[in-house]
């Protein structure tokens, strides 16, 4: 009853979630999803603009000069380490892949620089896998709401596997995303305007209400984001219909 309620708020206030990394390809999304660790996704999209420029392909990149890739990509975190993973991955995806990303968690994770939650946002975003990559994010809200008990990583991801259908994992990822920027925020978080929240932390299940209509928060305009380089639903909405009309054009 809490996972089918959960799931109607997070359909009701983000019906069309898009993931906030900019990609065109499996490996394009690979390594934008490996630059955004501790990296705004709005910061990672301004290095990218030039990065996919200059490396389109697993070949382009595996040859590139280290300095040179880190110039490309200083302005994220921890730069000189994921240039040198950025690098050495599109090596093995040479070597042992045929310059293709692979479509299975195993061998993803094999890839340097790779781990669970990194290979789960491409194989939900562009394999259809149903994967549900669990970040600070989903670590909060699933806490929060009492969904899990657990702040593990693989352990969350269990727990929520468990509790909400397999077919709606990827969409349901980025809505719990979008809705912990949003409305369920890590610093600043009033419980009582939070759509979710406000009910959540009640442990009588009679409590519970039936429909996302009975929960005035929800009809609460979001707040203020916490950082400009934070992206927001409704901004990669538009920026997304704002590239779709510039393609059609040209």
């Amino acid at each position: 009853m809490r996972a089918s309620l959960i799931q109607k708020i997070l359909d009701r206030l983000f019906p069309n979630p898009q993931t906030p990394l900019n990609y065109f390809d499996p490996f394009s999304l690979l390594c934008a999803a490996i630059l955004s660790a501790q990296t705004t996704d709005g910061k990672v999209n301004e290095v990218t603009k030039e990065f996919f420029f200059k490396y389109l392909t697993p070949s382009n990149l595996s040859s590139a000069p280290f300095e040179e890739v880190l110039n490309v990509i200083r302005p994220v975190g921890l730069a000189p380490t994921k240039a040198r993973y950025l690098i050495d991955m599109s090596k093995k995806l040479c070597q042992d892949f045929d310059g293709k990303v692979p479509n299975n968690l195993e061998d993803l994770e094999s890839l340097p620089g790779v781990g669970r939650k990194t290979a789960s946002v491409v194989l939900c975003t562009v394999f259809d896998y149903p994967a549900l990559p669990v970040d600070t994010h989903i670590l909060r809200l699933a806490v929060r709401w009492k969904l899990s008990s657990s702040k593990n990583p693989k352990k969350v991801e269990r727990d929520l596997t468990e509790l909400f259908p397999e077919k709606s994992l990827g969409r349901l990822h980025l809505q719990l995303i979008y809705f912990g920027r949003e409305y369920c925020q890590a610093r600043n978080h009033s419980v009582n305007v939070c759509p979710v929240c406000c009910w959540a932390s009640i442990a009588r299940i009679k409590d519970i209400p039936t429909s996302p209509e009975h929960i005035p928060q929800i009809h609460l305009k979001s707040p203020s984001k916490a950082s400009k380089q934070i992206i927001l639903y409704s901004e990669r909405l538009s920026e997304l219909k704002v590239e779709n009309l510039n393609e059609n054009h040209f």
